[in-house]
């Protein structure tokens, strides 16, 4: 048997249709870490960013397997978002913050600690 597909895009869009079809606005919560993302600078909080993807709010919407992308403006300059599937945290209704969560599928590398140098030692002060 070989290997399935990620089922994440497809209940993204289900969670997308469910939100709307509730009267609510979706939104998205973007780990900014994840490599392939675009997303406008200065507005992401500890490497999370959450977009309103409503029909009034963007344009050009896609939202393949792979990728979610569209057009918006932020502080009135127009913008082309692009965010790896596997950069998408949550999918979530403004109003109550009803939706579905998901784990990063790519998660930054941590910096590993410097390491002292040379030899430890106590020094004796009088």
């Amino acid at each position: 048997m070989s290997e399935m597909t990620s089922n994440k895009p497809y209940l993204m869009r289900a969670t997308i249709e469910w939100i709307v079809d509730n009267g609510c606005t979706p939104h998205v919560v973007v780990d900014t870490f994840v490599k392939g993302v675009s997303v406008p600078e200065g507005f992401d909080r500890d490497g999370q960013l959450t977009l309103n993807i409503s029909v009034n709010a963007v344009r050009d919407f896609v939202l393949d397997n792979q990728l979610l992308s569209f057009s918006a403006k932020f502080n009135g300059m127009p913008m082309q978002v692009y965010v790896p599937c596997g950069a998408i945290l949550a999918v979530i209704a403004q109003e109550n913050g009803q939706g579905i969560f998901f784990k990063s599928e790519e998660a930054p590398e941590p910096p590993e600690p410097a390491k002292p140098k040379g030899r430890p030692g106590l020094k004796l002060v009088k």
